[in-house]
């Protein structure tokens, strides 16, 4: 197995209160399966919202045997986190899931 950094965009149609972004954050915290803090390591930021836009993107950390697997991993625990704090498909539709770093094998 090999731990992927997996980026995913976003766009946030609705608002988003500082309670629900902290329990976002904190349901997305639970994607690091070996706990090695390679996002630490990396100085990775979960959750970025960028400035005057709806957009957003995340980055999860995920063990997975093939990026394919990765990135669908990915996408299942950005959907699970959005769904946690309220946020539907509709609200928050993601977009392609990117692989942005590999540690190991």
């Amino acid at each position: 197995m090999t731990l992927y950094v997996v980026t995913i965009p976003g766009t946030l149609l609705t608002g988003l209160t500082p309670e629900a972004r902290t329990e976002l954050v904190r349901a997305l915290r639970g994607s690091d399966p070996r706990e090695t803090e390679l996002g630490a390591a990396e100085d990775l930021d979960l959750l970025t919202f960028y400035p005057d836009s709806s957009a957003f993107s995340l980055r999860l950390e995920v063990e997975a045997a093939d990026t394919a697997t990765a990135e669908d991993h990915a996408r299942e625990l950005a959907t699970g986190a959005l769904r946690s704090v309220g946020l539907s498909a509709d609200a928050a539709p993601l977009g392609d899931p990117v692989i942005t770093g590999i540690a190991g094998a």
